[in-house]
């Protein structure tokens, strides 16, 4: 008897799973069964397992019976017609859904020429074994499986245009690429996803190319002059948020330029942007530590007595300014009230973001790099027709990354540029590369894709030839300005006295234990010395107990709370991190005995 289960609970037993199996399925073609519940039977276990639930993701395939597709020309002519639409295809059981369960049990090809009489499905068009981003790369079927992911993947992080009331949001953490195209060398899906709506990136001349060692290692070479014409320029969008929060007892934040006495008062040259209701005005010009929204707010802790008799000196100063490392253009002040009807503001300060050394920019075949060179334009090599090429791509970044799309694009997108149309990249139908060798070659082109190149500096002629193109590059978000970060003294966390943690907070860099073994393998063993002293502290330590004592600042003396004032106290270095763990034993029951000696 194998046994029958619906969403995973056992409901009845069955004689003949195959029988079963193959009715049911003949039931939902006819229509009789709603098109999402699928079925499959796992003859190991000898069990049919029926899925109807939520959630699942279920895919649309042409069914096959006997070696022959379902789906006949007069279906595509109807279709062409409209007399017929796609929904009318699966209650004819034309196409089916399946999800991940039942598609263990189905063996699905990928074009018609390709059925046998063991397949069970067909395709709808290869393409669709991809998703969205991946349907994007062009040529994408001749890359390695995992270079295709990352190229997706890094589609996602590209910036470009991405809505268009951009002006009236207030987004976090916004870029906008100035000058956004649509690339040359085109899938089906640009056309279905309305590409040219949103693009997010640009076509430019990529020579594969070593230029000094500066593009060794996946960084890249950029053309300064390309940076000049305003190649790659993106603007950063950020808001800063405050409202005037309600307090128990009737009080209120107050959204104002704060008063001299107000307690944590900031210097005047702080709050020179302000306007009389303590908001800034648009195109003002900041960098970090300007006030953007002057606040003054109630004291934190209020004893029953004292909420009648509150002098101005009493409320502490509460303002919203630029963070650490931040600067800009104030870009829009927006004055609104929230859900319970308190004031609030929104400011957005934009910043322009011009190519500098650093930034990350990549093709869509994941071939991601940073600049690592921005070559003056007369320095920069040229070909024979005078074309200078905007980027430098390394050579070595092919071989062991096999990215065939990424040179058939090049060359794809240079047959493009020159005949003046999009080029058909999509994946298993795509234009043939063949074909488009031998539209070079009328052009006037080697076929091969490569030409003469001159060496910028010296003008001598270069020996090998150089591949050279046109591409679709994306800039991603990933930049030097919200990236760099460095540290002498600052802010400390209270618990541990060491440095606090992350850019934002102004933070220290860890040096850890890898680190440190890199500075002993290399004999600068001292150097841990000062590096490991951030949270250094002198504490006074009982010789007698060997527990922590007590120093007095104003009396100066010291003594031990167990020993008594006679006790031998001596002041040891140690780091604060150690005196903490101390205490957290003396906390658990334990005597942490210091057993001091002297050095010499």
């Amino acid at each position: 008897m194998s046994e029958i289960y619906l969403n995973g609970k056992f409901i009845a037993d069955t004689d003949n799973p195959k029988e079963l199996l193959e009715n049911f399925l003949e039931e939902r073609r006819k229509g009789k069964i709603t098109h999402s519940v699928n079925i499959s039977y796992d003859e190991i276990m000898d069990h049919i397992k029926i899925e109807s639930a939520g959630g699942r993701v279920i895919r649309p395939l042409i069914v096959v019976k006997e070696g022959v597709s379902v789906l006949t020309q007069k279906h595509l002519e109807q279709l062409e017609k409209n007399e017929i639409t796609f929904s009318d295809l699966v209650s004819q059981g034309v196409i089916e859904y399946l999800d991940a369960m039942e598609e263990e049990n189905a063996l699905v090809a990928f074009y018609e020429d390709e059925i046998t009489p063991r397949h069970t499905h067909m395709e709808l068009i290869p393409l669709a074994i991809m998703g969205l981003c991946s349907s994007l790369v062009p040529y994408g079927n001749f890359n390695q499986s995992t270079r295709l992911n990352a190229g997706s993947k890094n589609q996602k992080q590209a910036l470009g245009f991405y809505v268009n009331n951009f002006l009236v949001r207030m987004d976090m953490d916004v870029n906008l690429l100035h000058t956004p195209q649509l690339p040359v060398v085109q899938t089906i899906m640009h056309e279905y996803s309305d590409y040219e709506k949103h693009p997010s990136g640009q076509n430019i001349v990529v020579a594969v190319l070593s230029f000094d060692g500066y593009n060794m290692e996946d960084s890249i070479v950029i053309n300064k002059g390309s940076i000049d014409r305003g190649f790659a320029r993106s603007t950063y969008y950020r808001p800063v948020i405050s409202e005037e929060l309600r307090y128990s007892g009737g009080l209120i934040d107050e959204i104002s330029i704060p008063d001299k006495d107000v307690k944590g008062y900031r210097s005047e040259r702080d709050y020179r942007f302000l306007e009389e209701d303590g908001i800034i005005y648009p195109e003002a010009k900041v960098a970090e530590g300007d006030v953007i929204i002057g606040k003054t707010s109630p004291p934190r802790f209020l004893s029953s007595l004292d909420e009648y008799n509150l002098a101005t000196s009493s409320r502490r100063e509460s303002s919203m300014s630029l963070k650490h490392g931040q600067e800009g253009v104030i870009d829009f002040v927006l004055v609104t009230e929230n859900e319970e009807g308190n004031k609030l503001i929104q400011v957005r300060v934009r910043d322009q973001r011009i190519p500098e050394i650093g930034d990350k920019f990549t093709s869509r075949h994941g071939q991601k790099g940073v600049i690592g060179m921005i070559v003056p334009s007369e320095d920069m090599p040229f070909s024979t027709s005078g074309i200078t090429p905007d980027l430098l791509f390394n050579p070595h970044g092919i071989p062991s990354r096999m990215t065939m799309a990424h040179l058939i694009e090049l060359m794809a997108g240079k047959v493009g540029s020159l005949n003046g149309r999009y080029i058909d990249g999509t994946p298993f139908d795509a234009e043939k590369e063949e074909d488009l060798r031998k539209e070079l070659f009328s052009l006037g082109f080697r076929e091969n894709g490569t030409e003469t190149f001159y060496s910028g500096r010296s003008g001598k002629k270069f020996k090998a030839k150089v591949y050279v193109g046109n591409m679709y590059y994306l800039k991603l978000k990933h930049m030097v300005a919200n990236k760099v970060h460095a540290r002498a003294r600052g802010p400390i966390q209270l618990l541990t006295r060491q440095p606090t943690e992350g850019r934002a907070k102004e933070g220290g860099l860890r040096l850890g234990e890898m680190e440190k073994d890199t500075f002993v393998a290399h004999g600068a063993s001292l150097l841990l010395k000062e590096r490991f002293d951030s949270d250094r502290t002198i504490v006074p330590v009982c010789e007698e107990c060997g527990l922590i004592a007590v120093h007095n600042e104003y009396k100066n003396t010291s003594y031990c709370p167990i020993c008594g004032e006679n006790a031998t106290v001596s002041n040891i270095e140690l780091a604060y991190a150690f005196k903490l763990m101390l205490d957290e034993f003396k906390a658990l029951g334990i005597y942490p005995k210091l057993i001091l000696k002297n050095k010499y």
